[in-house]
């Protein structure tokens, strides 16, 4: 069953939390652009992806880095333990700090050599088309990943094949480990060469569980074309030091970085807006 919007931004606030309770104790980590990325996967992996069917709609975090939203919301959806969350980044742990499907099953793709996520998405869309099975294949990108040529070859074969069972979202918090990530290399006028590439183009605002719940469903209603969606973010979203920092990309929390930050999020409400 289908959780409410109240339900997804209590549940986001969350994995919030959580994202921060595996860097701080890991003392390493992703926290900027996971924080940036967890409303999108909260969204996604509690209303559109249903484990207990035979046949499911998959999910690629393609920005692998981003691993503690991903353990965040598979703790929500129970399969992960929290105590778990002491082994993040540890030697031999199902906790690594790139996704490993050999260790946790309801995880889809490995991820984290940045640019392979849609080429994978694309061939797993094939796939469901062949086997007529109607799910969906969701790969969420980083918006540094676009800077890899693999990614540009993927967007032009995707429409190539009609692929209406693909969405691609991007995580648009315009910044990468260093600095503005279209300083770094111009991505734009993004929009336009996305819509050239013949993908349905929708935008939103990537922290509001109204907009992100709207447009998966209206991606659900395009045919023969597959859907980009960009999600406008702020790098480490609720913490008010990390917000729209790139030194935030990475990195270990200091106790009072923690609980400053556990207090910034419960004072901030849902964080979304």
């Amino acid at each position: 069953m289908k959780k409410d919007i109240s339900t997804l931004k209590e549940e986001a606030k969350k994995n919030r939390k959580k994202i921060l309770e595996m860097v701080y104790k890991a003392n390493a980590g992703h926290p900027g652009g996971s924080l940036s990325v967890i409303d999108i996967l909260t969204a996604i992996y509690t209303n559109e992806v249903d484990f207990t069917a035979k046949e499911r709609s998959r999910v690629i975090l393609s920005k692998g880095h981003a691993t503690p939203a991903l353990y965040a919301v598979l703790n929500q959806l129970g399969f992960i333990s929290e105590s778990e969350f002491d082994t993040f980044r540890k030697a031999d742990s199902r906790l690594q700090g790139h996704p490993d499907k050999n260790k946790i099953p309801e995880i889809d793709a490995n991820t984290g050599l940045l640019g392979q996520g849609l080429s994978i998405g694309i061939g797993m869309a094939l796939g469901k088309k062949l086997k007529k099975d109607g799910n969906r294949v969701y790969v969420i990108l980083g918006d540094g990943e676009l800077h890899e040529g693999q990614v540009w070859e993927a967007l032009m074969s995707a429409p190539h094949y009609k692929l209406d069972n693909l969405v691609a979202i991007l995580d648009y918090n315009r910044l990468s480990s260093k600095d503005d990530v279209n300083k770094v290399m111009n991505l734009e006028p993004l929009r336009d060469k996305i819509k050239a590439f013949n993908w349905e183009l929708m935008e939103i605002n990537g922290h509001s569980m109204e907009e992100i719940t709207e447009v998966l469903g209206k991606a659900k209603e395009i045919v023969e074309k597959p859907v980009f969606i960009i999600a406008d973010t702020v790098k480490g979203k609720g913490v008010s030091f990390m917000e729209n920092n790139p030194k935030w990309h990475s990195g270990g929390l200091k106790e009072e970085e923690y609980i400053t930050g556990i207090k910034d999020i419960d004072t901030g409400g849902n964080n979304n807006g």
